[in-house]
């Protein structure tokens, strides 16, 4: 199975991704607490984007590849965006009282505990994130 989306960095279009993990999980018939942790890697990481990758106002496209061999799925998400490598991200110390944090972080954390494999690349002005999650055990 392999599938892409290409969308606006732009917040209404991040229904748009959710709709992509949906058909993703029922074609590869993830279980709905699967698909849940995947729309919220997705959510995290495009909503990052949208948010933090653009000078305000700019118009520009994110592309979500996802891939699957039956064992492993993953996802590319691209962008021309500031580099960003959220992999060099520190863990958040989750000792810490949520009040005392520093704001911002929760995200990647949660995006790290997620996926088995998250890793960062900038390529030809591309920022390229590859997040890889084990499906099946055979």
């Amino acid at each position: 199975m392999k599938k892409d989306i290409c969308i606006r960095n732009q917040v209404e279009d991040l229904q748009r991704v959710a709709h992509f993990v949906e058909e993703i999980g029922e074609e590869l018939k993830l279980s709905m607490e699967l698909q849940m942790n995947l729309n919220l890697v997705m959510e995290e990481m495009v909503s990052n984007i949208i948010f933090y990758a653009f000078p305000k106002g700019t118009d520009a496209t994110i592309e979500l590849m996802a891939e699957s061999d039956g064992t492993e799925l993953t996802f590319v998400l691209s962008d021309q965006g500031r580099e960003f490598d959220p992999t060099l991200k520190e863990d958040l110390d989750t000792d810490v009282n949520p009040a005392e944090r520093e704001l911002g972080g929760m995200g990647i954390f949660i995006v790290k505990n997620i996926m088995n494999k998250v890793t960062y690349q900038r390529l030809d002005g591309k920022n390229l994130l590859t997040m890889k999650k084990k499906i099946n055990d055979k």
